[in-house]
């Protein structure tokens, strides 16, 4: 199983950091809109558990992503299960069919603007999200995805890297945890 090793920054000026990141290598592909909608288990309490569920629509692509709970370390590091389903209406139709037929409940809508940056570091393929997030604003997420046995050497890897662009002061919550943050919770839930 892959691991998804990451750390995020809220940043004030995403081009000053895609331009260090291009000076030692990165290259950019087009921005994409992403619309993460993350759901709750009709049977687990995936707030508690600290995993996730979400549908992407990315352009005309869907795909569900299943996120174990965070791994003790330095970087948000976690179990991490893509599947892509159908492309376009068609798919985004019968994919949100499926999820309500299992009784999967959607709890929280996050949109997104993103570039993503790649390049090589440490002997590691890298990628580089610069994020403008509706409601949240500005971050750079750092991710290397790598196999259980690496998860120490991984994650120096996105600290270094972080370091080497200027960032500093990783923020601990996902995009979810955040929006959540900025309006009333759910019931039973901080």
């Amino acid at each position: 199983m892959n691991l998804e090793v990451e750390s995020k920054f809220a940043v004030a000026s995403p081009t000053a950091v895609r331009g260090r990141l291009e000076q030692i290598g990165a290259r950019a592909g087009p921005q994409q809109l992403q619309v993460d909608t993350y759901y709750a288990h009709p049977a687990r309490d995936f707030w508690r558990s600290r995993e996730a569920f979400r549908w992407r629509r990315r352009n005309q692509s869907n795909v569900l992503t299943y996120k174990g709970p965070q791994l003790p370390g330095p970087t948000k590091s976690r179990a991490e299960i893509e599947l892509a389903v159908a492309d376009g209406e068609a798919g985004a139709r019968s994919c949100a069919a499926l999820l309500d037929a299992l009784g999967f409940t959607p709890i929280a809508t996050v949109r997104k603007r993103r570039v993503t940056l790649r390049l090589g570091w440490q002997g590691w393929d890298v990628e580089v999200a610069l994020d403008q997030v509706d409601g949240l604003g500005a971050f750079v997420e750092v991710e290397i995805l790598c196999g259980e046995g690496e998860l120490g050497p991984a994650q120096e890897a996105v600290r270094s890297l972080a370091a080497a662009v200027g960032l500093e002061a990783p923020e601990p919550r996902t995009y979810l945890e955040l929006m959540l943050h900025h309006r009333t919770p759910p019931a039973g839930r901080p």
